[in-house]
Parts: C-alpha cells; sequence; structure tokens
C-alpha cells in the first residue's frame, strides 16, 4: 500500500514537500514513481526514482526526488513552483519495470490516493 501526503495551497515561487510511505519488505529495489493529474488533463509522469532517478522535462531543475529506505518512503521536493503545476499528484509503485516503461503510468502495479497541490499566481 502506498500513502501520499504533503500536499497543500502555495504561492508561485513556493515550495513543497510530498512524501509517499509504503509497506512491503522489498522497497528498497522498489521503483517508485511521482505522477500528476490537472482538471481535464491526462495523467501525466513527473518523477521517479529506483538507483537512479528519472524527471520530466516540465520540472527537472526544480523538483528532486529521493527515498530514505529505512523508512520505506519516497519523498518529491518541490521548488520553484508554478501555477501550472497544480494538480493532483499520485505516487505509484512497481518491482518489475524497465527502464523504457519508466515514464508510463501503466507500468506501474501500485497506487496511492493521491494530493493535491495547488500553486497560486
Amino acid at each position: 500500500q502506498l500513502q501520499a501526503s504533503g500536499g497543500g495551497l502555495v504561492q508561485a515561487g513556493g515550495s513543497l514537500r510530498l512524501s509517499c510511505a509504503a509497506s512491503g519488505r522489498t522497497f528498497h529495489s522498489t521503483t517508485v514513481g511521482w505522477f500528476r493529474q490537472a482538471p481535464g488533463k491526462e495523467r501525466e509522469f513527473v518523477a521517479a526514482i529506483r538507483w537512479t532517478e528519472y524527471y520530466a522535462n516540465a520540472v527537472k531543475g526544480r523538483f528532486t526526488i529521493s527515498r530514505d529506505n529505512a523508512k520505506s518512503t519516497v519523498y518529491l521536493q518541490m521548488s520553484s513552483l508554478k501555477p501550472e503545476d497544480t494538480a493532483v499528484y499520485f505516487c505509484a509503485s512497481g518491482n518489475r519495470i524497465i527502464t523504457s516503461t519508466i515514464r508510463q503510468g501503466t507500468a506501474y502495479d501500485h497506487w496511492g490516493q493521491g494530493t493535491q497541490v495547488t500553486v497560486s499566481s
């Protein structure tokens, strides 16, 4: 199971840190990804982490994904937030994801409930 938290309302240029807490004994080898979905738009990839990190071009340089295996938690540090970052953010995990599909939501087996991020202008 995955539990996402940390969303909220922030002004443009501000920061938020999202957390994704997972259960399971194999967390250290699990790929965890963040996706987001804005109203009226399709879900899109934001970032993922396995042994290295992957980012969408729209967030590269502003967002940082990291993991704490001892806490079975993945973080998404979001800085320099823009109104277009407003969305519901979901974390997802999978154990058999290959690099070529790591940006595809269909590659992930488990999804958290989502946390709302709203960036005001």
